[in-house]
């Protein structure tokens, strides 16, 4: 991992971030590419950091070790930051705590859990059980969210996800306006499932706008949020 490493360091001594995806999926789960298809397209989209976040339960965790190997392809090739990760859906809420820690022993390198979206039969319970564990790093389209959940999320540097996708994306008004009261973190992502779900850095501060945040918000977030969240990653590599 050390590539990834370096390629973090390089990207973080930068003035200025572009764009940055911490959310996505590839067909190893339900998305429609090959992982390194997928960073191929992010690349040439302009993409500086992307993430291949999977679905996963305690049934497949095994393709993490698929997704670092595209992404140790991708960095070592094109140079971009490319992050192998996970995105914990609908396990049962008893069960969140083991598998984020099974996650972690197979070496992923970012914890995404699926929040409570107002559109997906979410077990209740999701957010907080996600909030509480300071292993995970983003919490998705968390739907109704609550205050609660959201002080949790700002005491264990858990980002609150701001998501481009059209049908979780339907609380992020929501999201941001309960954050902001506790002073949480957010992270703008697409949940990307094809090619023409990636943004430019653009399309991104639209969606920003859009749930709400002023120019001021908007920079925290790509800039000041995203570095911090890189930060945490490259502490966890050796």
């Amino acid at each position: 991992m050390r590539i990834l490493k370096e390629a973090i360091e390089e990207l973080l001594a930068q003035p200025r971030i572009g764009r940055c995806d911490f959310h996505t999926h590839s067909f190893l789960s339900d998305g429609a590419l090959l992982p390194i298809e997928q960073l191929r397209r992010a690349y040439v989209k302009g993409h500086v950091a992307y993430a291949i976040t999977d679905h996963v339960s305690a049934a497949n965790l095994d393709i993490i070790e698929k997704v670092t190997r595209d992404c140790l392809l991708a960095i070592k090739q094109w140079g971009m930051v490319a992050i192998p990760g996970v995105e914990i859906t609908h396990v049962p809420v008893d069960a969140i705590d083991s598998i984020v820690e099974m996650a972690k022993k197979k070496n992923a390198l970012l914890i995404v859990l699926h929040g409570e979206t107002i559109s997906e039969p979410v077990e209740p319970g999701t957010n907080l059980a996600s909030a509480k564990n300071k292993e995970v790093d983003i919490l998705a389209h968390p739907g109704l969210i609550t205050k609660q959940v959201a002080t949790l999320c700002k005491k264990h540097d858990i980002f609150l996800e701001i998501t481009s996708n059209k049908t979780h994306g339907v609380t992020n008004g929501h999201t941001v306006k309960v954050g902001k009261s506790v002073r949480a973190e957010f992270i703008q992502n697409t949940d990307s499932h094809k090619p023409s779900d990636m943004l430019t850095y653009e399309e991104g501060e639209a969606i920003l706008k859009g749930a709400g945040m002023s120019p001021e918000d908007i920079e925290k977030t790509l800039q000041q949020s995203v570095r911090k969240l890189l930060r945490k990653i490259l502490e966890q590599i050796d």
